[in-house]
């Protein structure tokens, strides 16, 4: 059975299912900027870092990019996120098993986030730091974020891997597109939004029952 050099975890959405806690803070901070965010808008944010949510927010709401605005809705948003994020985070069904398995097969394994350094930090203490070797946050990419192909081959070179042995397990579009790009193959597994299928791309309903050999087929396909 071939075996992945290493496995390459985004977070929310697909470890976690965050994605609810965010349409609260999301919410709050629309309301807070005098508006309602439309589902159209919060469809498009995930799997985006903040600046592009920013920008995403203030043109749903018809607001001016005024910088200084923007930055005090991002620190809004990631003060409003933790506090909620401290509350608990649910797993995604079969991710908690999955990662168990892949750190017992002496996998690497990264995480990678368009989530801040900041908030990535507290929900590493529901998903468990032990589980990887490297974590990439979406303020620790220069601004080349995903959908770029960036951050998962950031992961790849401080593994020491090509990321052409790899899989990395997606939720949205966004993120989808990204590990594809960087030449991951990619377990999709749709959270919120639909992901179209795209090249190097396999979609599951849920990762129940994904083990070190599931991920093992995707590479041969």
């Amino acid at each position: 059975m071939r075996r992945p050099a290493a496995v390459l975890f985004d977070m929310d959405g697909t470890l976690i299912d965050s994605e609810k806690v965010w349409d609260v803070s999301l919410a709050d901070l629309a309301s807070s900027l005098g508006g309602a965010l439309s589902p159209e808008t919060r469809a498009v944010m995930i799997g985006s870092n903040m600046d592009r949510t920013m920008v995403l927010m203030f043109d749903d709401l018809g607001l001016p990019h005024d910088r200084l605005a923007m930055e005090e809705g991002g620190r809004f948003l990631t003060k409003r996120t933790e506090e909620l994020f401290r509350d608990g985070l649910p797993w995604r069904p079969g991710a908690a098993d999955l990662l168990v398995a892949v750190k017992e097969a002496g996998i690497p394994t990264a995480l990678v986030t368009s989530t801040e350094r900041a908030l990535t930090e507290v929900a590493l203490d529901t998903i468990g730091r032990d589980f990887f070797d490297v974590t990439i946050c979406g303020d620790e990419v220069d601004g080349r974020n995903k959908p770029l192909p960036e951050p998962y081959l950031k992961a790849a070179r401080l593994l020491g891997v090509d990321p052409a042995d790899c899989v990395a397990v997606e939720d949205s579009p966004t993120g989808s597109v990204s590990a594809a790009a960087a030449g991951c193959t990619v377990l999709v597994v749709p959270c919120d939004v639909d992901v179209p299928i795209g090249p190097n791309m396999v979609h599951r309903e849920s990762l129940v029952g994904v083990d070190v050999s599931v991920l093992g087929a995707l590479l041969g396909r």
